[in-house]
């Protein structure tokens, strides 16, 4: 018996034996694929915003770290755990969130997310849906989503928003770990984010890699042999303020702008996760006031 681990196929190989013919082939068996859903909601409470509903199945979890108070009140912190240790070919994601009217929600990640090798003919997904209520306030705080060779995975984010509603959206990715020597050269990723405002689109972004990775990421015009990027989005009336001073604290691969007078997009290339972190980490610090404690670790 030969067996291999997580996300792998167990192949038992009969062999012959006296009185018994060879067996005509393999018999392969297919290991069991990680699913996972979690659904929460918030509401304004008497000190803060709390827990206004939850349902979390399989392998995907959230739990309530206690939130510190901000200028605006305190929000609900919930962070976001993958028991299964990441994400392979088969696996299944889904989270739901919900900010309702006049609440803060806030939602990281334990660790980074890491999207392993799959195995021929099957993809690991990720659906995420999040809707933000009139004088509510969503903050959508992922850690990394690190991709590793010979993973395939196809992720969607969609954001329904409120006329009145706020959002700070960002979403960090590493095309392998570059301190290990990881390099992509077989691997596919498709990412698409969409949000909308009373059903009027505010910001459309995909991305697909396939195939040799680092090469794709190696043009002028992709990347420029940059190994991290890290997409943002904020939809808050104070987002024309904020332009001018996050330019100051970006690099040369990476740039800003206005979509609307209430809306910021920004795009970061880094060589790796580290480098990505130490503008991101003081770009997202100045829009949340307070970084959730498990960026920090």
């Amino acid at each position: 018996m030969q067996a291999s681990g997580r996300g792998r196929d167990i192949a038992f190989h009969a062999s012959s034996a006296a009185g018994l013919a060879p067996a005509p082939r393999a018999c392969v068996l297919r290991q069991p694929r990680a699913q996972g859903e979690v659904r929460l909601s918030s509401k304004p409470g008497p000190r803060g915003s709390v827990l206004a509903g939850l349902r979390q199945s399989g392998a995907f979890k959230a739990v309530f770290p206690r939130a510190a108070p901000l200028p605006g009140g305190t929000p609900l912190d919930a962070v976001l755990v993958n028991t299964a240790g990441g994400i392979t070919g088969g696996d299944r994601f889904c989270c739901t969130l919900e900010a309702g009217a006049g609440s803060h929600l806030r939602v990281t990640t334990q660790a980074a997310e890491r999207a392993y090798r799959a195995q021929p003919g099957e993809t690991g997904q990720v659906a995420n849906r999040l809707r933000v209520a009139p004088g509510a306030r969503l903050d959508w705080l992922p850690q990394e989503t690190i991709l590793f060779e010979g993973c395939r995975l196809d992720r969607s984010l969609v954001v329904d928003l409120a006329p009145g509603a706020r959002l700070l959206l960002v979403e960090p990715l590493v095309f392998g770990r570059a301190a290990m020597g990881e390099t992509l050269r077989a691997a596919r990723f498709r990412d698409r984010i969409e949000i909308r405002r009373a059903g009027e689109p505010v910001y459309l972004d995909a991305l697909r890699f396939e195939g040799d990775v680092a090469a794709q990421l190696a043009r002028p015009a992709v990347a420029a042999g940059a190994g991290a990027l890290a997409s943002l989005v904020l939809v808050a009336p104070e987002a024309a303020a904020h332009l001018a001073p996050i330019r100051t604290l970006l690099p040369a691969t990476g740039g800003a702008s206005l979509l609307a007078e209430d809306v910021l997009a920004l795009r970061l290339l880094a060589p790796d996760s580290y480098h990505l972190r130490k503008v991101l980490i003081p770009v997202l610090t100045r829009l949340t006031e307070a970084l959730p404690r498990s960026w920090m670790t």
